[in-house]
């Protein structure tokens, strides 16, 4: 009997995983790592399953930069580094990050961080010779001195995304243009201390250049000849460049013979000749091709996008069209796989059918706000496009209930259905719940729809992961329990002025384990205690909007101080929340926005309370009156911790009219001058 105890106990003490191999283990936290959770529920099994999760880890993200250390002494094997929740990161945050990860160090995202300066970025580019990619998006008080530190040390730079630094000039660009000769992407959108001289410097230098994004520089021809010299360019944004013409173009026809995106959006000077004059040479090979709000879809437009053969994609959002354009379009010989007509003024039923019927390969459909059209072009669409995978068509407001069922029995692959502002009933919904493939459908202030065509979509649409229901007077918590059994995979809902909604619906969500966004703001009936449900159970949720949902208070957030960890966004506005669940909100670590509009039981006192144990906020928004009542020395330091407090919308436009009636008296004084002077003539 002794013998047989110790055996059994020698069987229980042996750890079957100890068997496993480390590179099989690897496998299995492959498959883990879109949930942070998962990981950390596998780290937490045993020291080795704990060791070897940090082994495995390639990427961190850190909440705030004071945590860096710490973490970088775990997780060993780190090649990516995302710090766009860390609003401020320091030089030695920088430089703890190139000492600890060096060489094998890869990315480093800084777009949403500031305080950091040449000396830092220089001590990265030193240690680590093996980055590859750099976004430095935003980083409005970084200049030439400290692009020019980075360039000189990162040779192996391959991605720089400068997008919105509008303090770069020239100089800091032609530095990234000598010493970075691998670059194959940058993004200089919005550097408007930018031009020709820097654009030019980029396209003769770094001559690997795959994709270059230049939107709204001030720029003019004489950049193009050296962009169209690039041999290996296959994207080229140049939206909002106001300083190209259709002489621009004929530069670019006689080069880019790689170029598959163009994107000229907005770019108002534009017209059928220029483009005539690309498709002759540089079009060869477009794939996709932007014109939003650049020139009317006219015939002469069409017949001048006739040569670009290879042609798949063109977006014409915000021009007006023509019905000649559009059935020119319709003749074309390529086949379309999207098309996107979005508030495109003149779009009629015979323009878009003429479309539709030759393009059968359609994939993406884009015709919001297109207020002409009717059934006949949802008839033409849906038997001719089978096999559409996105459809948007918002605020379609002629085409009638009936129209709607024909999607369900002719569009079974969708994946994508944008419907608001739209008359379908529960019928057109009963026929889309065929449609089994569907991960995003929209119904936004759709007024007809009852629980009974949502509960279809529920049963049906297993796959669901985004639904909208903003302002769907009609459904209550049967629809939204018959949503919450059949997708289980929801991540994100929007049941915002559901005014028939109670805590059922949200005792019902909380099987979505996935779930990460919830919009319930206008819900009265909703209390405490359907919050605590999503609380306990979705351990996902980032985003949480309940303004206007009266009767929830303090006991609401003790259980979300507790359990969502992962809260980044919360909405408590005219909620009967106090500063004592105020208090117990700022308990979570990653808590980044905050709304605090017209909260009866905050105090300026309790409000600095919790903005000081809240480190890691970086944007509170609040009633200008209420701001003026929080000590200056406060506010600083909040400003210096990386966190910033913003009026409410309605004082912002307050502050505009302002200013309009300011401009008004400064004309009128000086019409009154002028008018004195011709007097006085």
């Amino acid at each position: 009997m002794t013998e047989n105890k110790k055996q059994k106990s020698e069987e229980t003490s042996t750890n079957l995983f100890d068997f496993l191999s480390e590179e099989l283990i690897f496998s299995i936290l492959d498959f883990l790592d879109e949930t942070p959770l998962d990981r950390k529920s596998f780290s937490l099994v045993c020291t080795s399953f704990y060791s070897l999760e940090a082994k495995h880890r390639k990427t961190l993200r850190p909440f705030r930069h004071h945590y860096l250390r710490k973490l970088l002494t775990r997780f060993r094997n780190v090649r990516r580094v995302d710090l766009t929740l860390c609003p401020i990161v320091t030089d030695p945050s920088l430089a703890d990050i190139s000492n600890a990860c060096g060489d094998k160090l890869r990315a480093v995202d800084l777009s949403r961080s500031r305080c950091f300066s040449g000396a830092g970025l220089r001590c990265l580019a030193v240690n680590c010779r093996n980055l590859v990619e750099v976004d430095l998006s935003n980083a409005t008080e970084i200049r030439d001195s400290a692009i020019a530190a980075l360039a000189a040390e990162a040779k192996s730079l391959e991605k720089l995304s400068l997008a919105r630094c509008k303090a770069i000039t020239d100089l800091g660009v032609g530095c990234v243009a000598v010493g970075c000769r691998k670059l194959r992407l940058i993004s200089l959108r919005w550097c408007l201390g930018v031009g020709d001289f820097g654009v030019g410097l980029i396209a003769v230098k770094c001559r690997e250049l795959r994709s270059l994004d230049i939107s709204y520089l001030p720029i003019t021809d004489e950049c193009l000849p050296s962009i169209s010299k690039l041999q290996h360019l296959e994207d080229l944004v140049l939206e909002g460049c106001f300083g190209i013409d259709d002489s621009s173009l004929e530069v670019l026809r006689h080069g880019c013979k790689s170029l598959k995106r163009l994107d000229m959006s907005s770019c108002q000077n534009i017209s059928p000749v220029g483009l005539s004059s690309l498709s002759c040479g540089a079009g060869d090979h477009l794939q996709e091709l932007t014109l939003s709000f650049v020139s009317p879809v006219t015939l002469a437009l069409a017949d001048s996008l006739t040569k670009l053969p290879g042609l798949q994609s063109i977006k014409l959002d915000g021009c007006p069209v023509t019905c000649d354009g559009l059935k020119a379009i319709g003749n074309w010989c390529t086949s379309l796989r999207q098309l996107s007509l979005s508030k495109c003024p003149g779009v009629t039923d015979e323009g878009l059918s003429s479309v539709v019927s030759k393009h059968k390969d359609l994939r993406k459909l884009d015709i919001t706000c297109c207020h002409k059209l009717t059934y006949v072009s949802i008839d033409h669409v849906t038997n001719s496009c089978t096999a559409l995978t996105s459809l948007r068509m918002e605020s379609c407001t002629l085409v009638p209930r009936e129209a709607f069922v024909l999607i369900g029995e002719r569009c079974h692959l969708l994946e994508e259905l944008d419907l608001t502002d739209n008359e379908i009933d529960d019928e057109g919904l009963k026929s889309i719940s065929r449609c089994s493939k569907l991960s995003i459908l929209k119904l936004g202030i759709c007024l007809n729809i009852t629980d009974q065509g949502v509960a279809q979509v529920g049963f049906c649409c297993s796959k669901l992961v985004e639904l909208d229901l903003y302002r769907c007077k009609n459904i209550t918590d049967s629809g939204i329990s018959a949503i919450a059994r059949g997708c289980l995979d929801l991540e994100m809902i929007n049941i915002a002025y559901c005014k028939d909604v109670t805590d059922s619906s949200l005792i019902s969500l909380s099987q979505c384990l996935r779930l990460n966004t919830l919009e319930s703001r206008g819900c009265p009936l909703i209390t405490s205690l359907g919050l605590t449900a999503i609380a306990v159970r979705c351990k996902q949720l980032t985003k949480l909007d309940i303004k206007k949902c009266c009767n929830i208070d303090d006991s609401g957030m003790t259980p979300l101080a507790y359990f969502s960890q992962n809260l980044r966004q919360i909405n408590l506005s005219y909620s009967a929340v106090t500063e004592a669940g105020l208090l117990t909100l700022a308990s979570i670590g990653c808590l980044q926005s905050l709304t605090l509009l017209h909260l009866d039981g905050l105090t300026p006192n309790g409000l600095a309370t919790a903005l000081l144990t809240c480190e890691g906020l970086t944007k509170v928004k609040l009633q200008e009156s209420f701001k003026s009542s929080l000590p200056q020395p406060l506010l600083k330091h909040l400003e210096a911790r990386g966190c910033r407090i913003r009026p409410t919308m309605l004082e912002a436009k307050v502050r505009g009219h302002h200013v309009a009636r300011l401009r008004t008296n400064l004309v009128a004084q000086l019409l009154e001058l002028l008018r004195a002077s011709f007097q006085w003539l």
